[in-house]
Formats: C-alpha cells, structure tokens, sequence
C-alpha cells in the first residue's frame, strides 16, 4: 500500500429543499496525494494526469483548490490555506 504524503481537507455544501423548508448539508472530506495519484471522496487522479494545483483565496483562509487535470480542472473548497499539500505535490512532480 501506497504511504500518504499529504491530506487536504475539503467541503461539499449540499442544498436540501422540501416544502417545509431549506437547509445546507455539509459533507467534510479530505483529498489524499500519494506518491503516485491524488484521491478524493469520489475520483482518483493519476499523478501523470495532473498538471498543476492552484489555489484561490476566498478569505480568511477559506478557498476554492483546483486540480488541473488531463479530464479538466476539478474544484475543491476547503476551509484552510492547501500551501502545504501543493508544495508536496510540487515536490513529487518536480522530481
């Protein structure tokens, strides 16, 4: 089994609407960078497929990550600064 490099965390902010009322879920999850591929909750990234990382702040920390893939660019919103995850990605790329 492959060893974790680095985790990020991530949210997904659900919208739930019945006639009664209007609420916002939010699922906590964590992307994971590996040696070899990047995971989310729902896809697998091949490190060879990924391009790049960037990172959009938003304030206070808070922010949308962006994974640059051969499949398009993925969005991920996180609640902290991901500097630490992208310069490890960084890292394994660069070699």
């Amino acid at each position: 089994m492959h060893n974790i490099i680095s985790v990020q965390l991530y949210y997904k902010a659900e919208r739930i609407v019945t006639p009664l009322k209007q609420e916002t879920v939010i699922h906590r999850r964590v992307l994971h960078l590996y040696t070899t591929k990047i995971v989310s909750a729902y896809r697998e990234f091949s490190l060879n497929e990924v391009y790049d990382i960037s990172f959009k702040s938003i304030g206070q920390g808070h922010g949308v990550l962006y994974l640059h893939t051969k499949q398009g660019v993925f969005p991920y919103t996180v609640e902290s600064d991901p500097k630490d995850f992208i310069i490890e990605f960084k890292k394994i790329v660069e070699k």
